[in-house]
């Protein structure tokens, strides 16, 4: 499939590849769904509440996971600029912005809390190192600073923890008029 371009497109996108699994306990599609109704429950903005849902699409857009070479521990996707890209002239900075930023986050997380590692998944561990690991001293206070750190960090959170089998979540449908608002926004 090539790079969406519109709300339906997208949807699509998540129905035709979203049940692939990749590393976790649950689908990309049931990440998603997580990751938004955690934000949705934190009473997020629906911009952040789009990004929740859709933090992954790189992954999805990329395909390069299934790829027989593919070594998540050493080869890292991009997904977050992928992400970015596609999602930006579709919805806006609002949304694109967080998604560009949550892999900055965990990178973040790991340098200043030393006990956050620990929480991650082994999946999340092993990107981690593909993606560079712990930021610098100098790479922390530029994302500390950064406007966009605050809502990234949020998306960070929700993404960390949306990695539940049996939680109960709204539909790709469910969702749908939010993602619509946000697109006719932005034309």
């Amino acid at each position: 499939m090539t790079r969406p371009t519109t709300v339906d497109e997208i949807i699509a996108l998540y129905e035709d590849r979203g049940l692939e699994h990749y590393g976790e306990d649950v689908s990309q599609l049931d990440h998603a769904l997580q990751c938004a109704a955690l934000a949705l429950s934190d009473g997020a903005s629906e911009a952040l509440v789009a990004a929740a849902l859709l933090h992954d699409i790189g992954h999805l857009v990329a395909d390069v996971q299934a790829d027989e070479g593919y070594e998540m521990g050493v080869d890292d996707d991009v997904h977050e600029s992928v992400g970015a890209k596609v999602l930006a002239p579709i919805f806006g900075s609002a949304v694109a912005q967080p998604v560009a930023l949550h892999v900055t986050a965990k990178r973040f997380r790991c340098a200043v809390d030393p006990d956050y590692l620990a929480t991650l998944s082994a999946t999340s561990v092993a990107t981690l190192a593909a993606q560079g690991g712990p930021l610098d001293v100098e790479a922390c206070e530029r994302f500390a600073s950064h406007p966009g750190s605050d809502a990234a960090l949020r998306l960070r959170t929700w993404d960390d923890i949306g990695k539940m089998p049996e939680m109960v979540t709204p539909s790709l449908e469910d969702l749908r008029p939010i993602l619509e608002r946000l697109a006719s926004a932005t034309t």
